[in-house]
């Protein structure tokens, strides 16, 4: 069976809501990251990286969202939650994926972890009023040019749409007013009225 290893407030709800969607049959694992479950030994041995989502296949141990999100749709394809059939909407799945990982969700870090990139505190305190301008920018350019909309892709959902609704659930502790992008506070909506969305949600919250 499939584990998820997983902590509240993470990028790992976006893993965790496309397992629920695809009708996966999987278990959890949830670490305190306020504890320091993520630099213990034992989870070590899982994800060396100290992070999540990490997830334990019959094949071997998976980590890093967009490699999670599409072996779950390529894994579950009776789920439809990716263009499995055509390589190049695919590659545009894989495309926004991958901004959000290597561009949106640093660009939030800067103000919950700034101690990744500097040391010295007058620097962290500059990174931390960056992030409101940094996130508004990578939101405004989502909104304009890569949401098709009703979902991330048009008309079909999938495993991009988790992965958008679980950084943009960021905003607000980032001092963003989701408000200021219509498709986006409209898409998060259409996401908790997803009867999987919300439960993986209330997982999230009270454990």
């Amino acid at each position: 069976m499939l584990k998820l290893y997983y902590a509240p407030g993470t990028c790992a709800l976006a893993s965790h809501i496309a397992l629920e969607e695809a009708g996966a049959q999987y278990e959890t694992v949830r670490l305190n990251f306020a504890q320091g479950d993520q630099r213990k030994p034992e989870y070590l041995k899982v994800n060396p990286k100290g992070r999540v989502p990490a997830l334990i296949t019959d094949r071997g141990i998976l980590t890093e969202t967009p490699a999670i999100l599409v072996y779950i749709a390529q894994t579950f394809p009776a789920a439809k939650l990716a263009p499995l059939d055509d390589p190049f909407a695919l590659a545009q799945a894989q495309a926004f994926n991958s901004y959000l990982c290597s561009t949106v969700h640093p660009a939030h870090a800067h103000r919950p972890r700034g101690s990744r990139w500097a040391d010295d505190p007058a620097a962290i305190e500059a990174m931390k009023r960056k992030v409101p301008q940094n996130m508004t920018e990578c939101f405004e350019l989502i909104e304009r040019e890569m949401f098709a909309g009703p979902w991330v892709l048009g008309a079909a959902y999938s495993i991009c749409d988790p992965y958008l609704f679980t950084l943009a659930g960021w905003l607000e502790g980032d001092s963003v007013d989701i408000a200021r992008f219509a498709k986006i506070q409209a898409h998060w909506e259409r996401m908790m009225a997803r009867p999987a969305v919300n439960k993986v949600v209330t997982a999230h919250k009270h454990g």
